[in-house]
């Protein structure tokens, strides 16, 4: 699968502008990640990051954790896509769904998740609300206000260090990526 067959795939699943542009953010921060991580692989993690909430609007996730990314597998599966290693990465994004992160690619999009909505949080305290106004500095000090964005999982984020970078590049490439494609995210 390319990208522009993953976006026709998503476009197709999910409608909601913000679960799109979280999609975008995951994307984003996935591919920033890949050059670091697997620099060959920049495009596949990227996909990974654009699809990891395909089933977003099409299952019960919010009464039912674990079927939050085997959902996604079965769709993807319905449209032709055959690709284990891409399906254990979009399950292991969700540890509710009975997939442990073991790889690279799985922490990496455990991790880039929640700091994508992290990032967006932060950026909504700003006057402007833009993403290009948020520092490093910034991100960690709300991190460590556990009461600030309390629904992004401080350990997933953490889960990066896994990978061998650390919470700080984390926070480094979700706020170049997501500068980067600011008009497609509203921020």
């Amino acid at each position: 699968m390319n990208g522009e067959q993953a976006y026709e795939i998503l476009h197709k699943y999910m409608k909601g502008e913000r679960y799109l542009q979280h999609s975008y953010a995951v994307e984003a921060i996935m591919r920033g990640l890949a050059k670091k991580l697997a620099p060959d692989d920049v495009e596949y993690w990227g996909i990974a990051g654009l699809l990891h909430d395909l089933d977003e609007e099409q299952c019960d996730w919010q009464n039912d954790l674990s079927v939050h990314g085997p959902t996604s597998v079965e769709i993807l599966k319905k449209e032709g896509v055959e690709d284990q290693v891409l399906f254990d990465a979009i399950c292991a994004h969700n540890p509710k769904s009975g997939v442990k992160a073991k790889t690279n690619i799985q922490y990496a999009l455990l991790a880039a998740d929640p700091m994508s909505g992290f990032v967006k949080a932060v950026a909504q305290i700003y006057p402007d609300k833009k993403v290009a106004s948020v520092k490093h500095k910034s991100v960690m000090k709300r991190f460590n206000e556990l009461r600030f964005a309390a629904g992004a999982n401080r350990d997933y984020m953490e889960a990066i260090e896994f990978t061998g970078l650390s919470l700080d590049n984390l926070i480094d490439v979700a706020l170049e990526e997501m500068c980067a494609i600011a008009d497609e995210l509203g921020l």
